[in-house]
């Protein structure tokens, strides 16, 4: 039989989809395992928060400071508050363990699911050997980050949509609540309620869009209601931290659809005219997303991470859909993604790997230049959370609420030397990513700061006379690193 042809199986039993669920996992498994070494700074952010409602300190970033809204997923800290008794970096390995955990039931899921599926092997394989292969999944399965629980739950969504018109209401429901965890998936969430199922009255279709609709927009209504609350303000505080840029955002996208490979695949517009419902909600919420992520700008972070949680239901679409395709189609677009995934496993995902080992070493290092100081800015506040409970102030904003709505993107906020001296500020952390000039840590105000907020305050008259060097911590083996600033002892009164 040929890739895209029919079985004669309508649903598979469970004898026959426990296989394909242990090949899921096992697909997920080997490649959440081979991007164990990567991790990203934003998850020490939400492992601080987590930590201090773990403490009794409450939801806020700063002990001695207000509750902010700094984490975007609302939720995560709360998921996390179980697990952080302890100190940030164990946290962040049990974050880590219970994303690799939702990865490999993402993967089980996915294998009953295309096992469920009227599609050929070679369409259910093809499926599963892309998950393995795809380094966005993979990255952000360990990365510590709310992206693999996201993952799973819009994976379980579109499960539930493939198993037929009966399960659309509950698909709704769970869809909603991957929109909890990633706003932006919102879009995604309201396509899979409105087009998933499959009434053909015209009255009952509509009443049960409107249920399937209302069930989807709750859990992100819930969030909202609860910063309106607690926050004054319906947006996540990144929203105004990191404004956005839709030419970054379209470049984002594209570039996603690329390294995520299920686009890649799904892309059937000619065989999703007569694929089933499933197929057409699954692909056209895909879409959705894309076009939400567009809007929003893009992200910052490496892999994909916005785009990686539709991964597996965009692969379960193709699936699905491979029946009415084209053979040769199929097997091109199969082609074509798996090319892309040699490539991207070979060049891209090797750079992740010692990310997670860079970031302990420097947050060991660290720990003497921060014993004494009383209140650091910097702009990657993630490491810093690790090494200190002192207070920090954010000069990206997306912890505090009065630096976000500063002009600026989040490394172009327009703090200046008067703001830091106002917040009593007594530690500066700089990152260079060029090593230090030729004078040395003395010359520091000549070094390379490629950051638009850094740059401008490195280069404040008013700072050169107030801080002295204290040291630099290098990250990872490139000559990157963090100058640190101290207030000189003259300045540093008692307040």
């Amino acid at each position: 039989m040929e890739l895209g042809q029919r079985d004669s199986t309508l649903l598979a039993p469970a004898a026959k989809a426990l296989p394909w669920g242990v090949a899921g996992a096992l697909s997920a498994a080997i490649s959440a395992l081979s991007m164990r070494g990567f991790t990203v700074d934003d998850a020490l952010i939400s492992i601080r928060y987590a930590r201090h409602l773990a403490s009794g300190a409450g939801y806020r970033f700063n002990v001695d400071g207000a509750s902010t809204d700094g984490v975007t997923p609302l939720p995560w800290a709360f998921v996390l508050a179980p697990l952080s008794h302890t100190d940030a970096l164990t946290v962040l390995m049990r974050a880590s363990v219970l994303g690799f955990v939702c990865a490999v039931a993402t993967g089980a899921l996915l294998g009953v699911a295309v096992a469920r599926a009227k599609a050929h092997a070679s369409a259910r394989v093809a499926a599963l050997v892309l998950l393995a292969m795809s380094v966005p999944f993979a990255a952000h399965a360990m990365s510590g980050m709310e992206t693999s629980l996201a993952t799973l739950v819009a994976t379980l969504a579109a499960m539930l949509l493939a198993r037929g018109a009966r399960h659309a209401t509950l698909a709704a429901a769970i869809a909603g609540a991957a929109a909890s965890l990633r706003p932006e998936m919102l879009p995604w969430a309201l396509v899979v309620a409105a087009i998933g199922g499959d009434d053909d009255e015209p009255l009952r279709a509509l009443a049960s869009r409107a249920k399937r609709v209302a069930l989807a927009m709750a859990p992100f209504a819930a969030c909202v209601v609860a910063r309106l609350v607690a926050f004054h303000h319906v947006a996540p505080l990144a929203v105004a931290a990191k404004p956005s840029d839709l030419s970054h955002g379209l470049a984002y996208a594209g570039a996603s659809a690329i390294v995520t490979l299920a686009p890649i695949v799904a892309c059937a517009p000619l065989a999703l005219v007569k694929a089933p419902r499933a197929a057409q909600a699954l692909t056209i919420a895909g879409v959705a997303h894309y076009a939400a992520v567009a809007v929003a700008g893009g992200d910052w972070m490496a892999y994909a991470r916005l785009a990686t949680p539709i991964i597996p239901s965009l692969l379960l679409a193709f699936v699905v859909a491979s029946p009415g395709a084209h053979r040769l189609a199929s097997v091109g677009r199969v082609a074509v993604a798996l090319v892309a995934g040699v490539f991207f496993l070979v060049y891209a995902a090797p750079a992740g790997h010692g990310v997670r080992a860079d970031r302990l070493a420097l947050v060991e290092a660290a720990r003497a230049h921060f014993a004494t100081s009383k209140r650091i800015a910097a702009l990657d506040i993630g490491w810093l959370s690790a090494v200190t409970e002192a207070p920090i102030v954010d000069l990206a904003g997306l912890t505090d609420p009065e630096i976000a709505v500063l002009p600026g993107g989040h490394t172009s906020k327009r703090v200046d030397a008067a703001m830091l001296m106002a917040r009593h500020v007594d530690t500066l952390v700089l990152f260079v990513n060029e090593g230090l000039p030729e004078g040395g840590l003395e010359a520091w105000p000549s070094a390379r700061y490629f950051r638009t907020v850094e740059n401008r305050l490195a280069a404040s008259p008013y700072l050169h006379e107030k801080l002295t060097p204290e040291g630099f911590i290098p990250l990872g083996s490139k000559g990157g690193g963090y100058v640190v600033l101290r207030l000189r002892p003259e300045e540093d009164s008692p307040r």
